[in-house]
């Protein structure tokens, strides 16, 4: 059986394939092996210019023609990688051969061949290649989808900020709000959690098989090997890595940075759970309806339904994506002893877990872009809900010293259906000012949402 987007095992690669075409370059296979003829490169050219007498600075012309490489990186590139690693079953190594093999015919380069990966481990490109795709994944694809929804909140924000909602707080019939400040709010939580995303130091060591430099040390005892290390990895890119170094590790980065970077976008994902189950609801109450598509089916056997897939397809993903970053996070951090090799296979999944996150970021998205407000069932909702004007009312009540107000109210009110009527009754009975009773009077459900409309616009 070929594989193709029907026989791909992950539904990543089958089903949703073309939703994360972003997302596939910068965490594949190719992603990652590309990555390390970064480092590689990076790493060469940078011993170039050390000083050492055994390899002289490189020209301008071998210099663009090794940038070139790491440019202009294929598809084909990386299967003549994966050729070679047939024979040495061994990736990191693989990489070596392959960017010697570009030397042939390049004497400069040819000579100076034996600099390749001089005294690294493979952790040392390694770490610094999943480092450099964590950033591309987070910079280019996981803050841009989380953008898109904090823009597409804030613009219903905005718009709804004026349309009385009512709460429900325990499920039972609450003070009203805005539709508008309840998407405010998520504005402001999501927001806080792309910004604490964003601010994650992504980290990378490049010190030998135990941290120590100990064979960069036996070929140039005098020659500040930390320093040097350093300077390449926060160089800016293309000659420097543009990471944040990493003084102290076994022969892994102790990838910490990795598990706060994995929580961060988890803590996301979990706001938007909350929403994609909260607006689920308020479809479900008929708060909002979707707009069609020519041609589009909500169920099989029943022509009247439009189903929240959207949301429901973002809720199972961020699900996925969650538990994949968990595991993530939790396993990552630990190593036995210098250096174990459960690490290696699991960091094969973090573009699984950002993809399932990016899948649902879309679906979410398309869901929120398909809702129309229905301010005709809000209205009605929120007139057959008189009871929620109990709170200001025996609060107002309180102001003016009534005695036992909540009691009273709460006589009037609880568990039973209550009427404009049967509370403008009560408001006229009350010993308060005329004024203070006009205002009551003169409240309805749908004008009880203090300031949401004001924090609405305000986010």
């Amino acid at each position: 059986m070929s594989l193709s987007t029907i026989t791909a095992l992950s539904p990543l690669d089958g089903r949703y394939a073309p939703k994360l075409a972003a997302l596939r370059p910068i965490m594949s296979e190719h992603g990652y092996m590309h990555r390390r003829v970064q480092v590689e490169v990076a790493w060469f050219i940078a011993l170039s210019d050390a000083g050492f007498a055994e390899f002289k600075p490189l020209t301008t012309g071998a210099r663009a023609y090794l940038l070139g490489l790491v440019k202009n990186f294929s598809e084909a590139d990386a299967a003549a990688i994966k050729e070679i690693e047939k024979t040495t079953n061994h990736d990191v190594k693989a990489v070596e051969y392959w960017i010697k093999s570009k030397f042939e015919a390049r004497p400069e380069l040819e000579k100076a061949s034996e600099f390749v990966h001089f005294a690294c481990t493979s952790e040392d490109i390694n770490n610094t290649s999943h480092a450099l795709q964590l950033r591309s994944g987070r910079d280019q694809v996981v803050l841009p989808g989380l953008d898109r929804i904090v823009l597409k909140l804030r613009e219903m924000a905005h718009a709804f900020a004026e349309v009385p909602m009512l709460s429900r707080t325990h499920g039972q019939t609450a003070s009203p709000t805005t539709v508008g400040k309840e998407m405010a709010n998520v504005v402001m939580r999501l927001q806080t959690a792309c910004d604490r995303i964003a601010s994650v130091k992504i980290m990378g060591k490049m010190n030998g098989a135990v941290g120590n430099y100990n064979a960069h040390l036996s070929a140039w005892p005098d020659f500040d090997w930390e320093a040097f290390s350093k300077k390449v990895i926060e160089t800016p890119e293309p000659l420097g890595l543009g990471l944040t170094f990493q003084p102290y590790s076994i022969q892994i980065e102790p990838h910490d940075y990795m598990a706060e970077l994995f929580d961060a976008v988890a803590r996301a994902n979990t706001i938007l759970i909350d929403l994609s189950r909260d607006i689920w609801g308020y479809v479900s109450l008929g708060y909002f309806k979707q707009r069609l598509k020519a041609g589009e089916i909500g169920s099989s056997t029943m022509p009247h339904k439009v189903n929240p897939i959207d949301f429901e397809n973002a809720e199972g993903n961020l699900g996925l994506a969650n538990a994949l970053l968990k595991h993530l996070s939790e396993k990552l951090p630990i190593s036995r002893w210098q250096r174990d090799l459960t690490d290696s296979t699991v960091l094969r999944n973090m573009g699984v877990a950002l993809g399932y996150a990016t899948l649902a970021y879309a679906s979410l998205l398309t869901g929120l872009n398909k809702l129309e407000i229905n301010e005709e069932a809000l209205a009605e909702d929120l007139d057959a809900s008189w009871e929620v004007l109990a709170e200001p009312i025996q609060t107002v009540m309180r102001r003016f010293g009534v005695q036992g107000a909540y009691e009273k109210l709460k006589e009037v009110t609880r568990g039973k259906t209550v009427t404009a009527e049967a509370l403008h009754g009560l408001i006229a009975s009350l010993e308060i000012p005329q004024a203070e009773k006009d205002r009551l009077l003169a409240m309805t459900p749908g004008s009880y949402v203090g300031k949401a409309a004001e924090l609405a616009r305000r986010v």
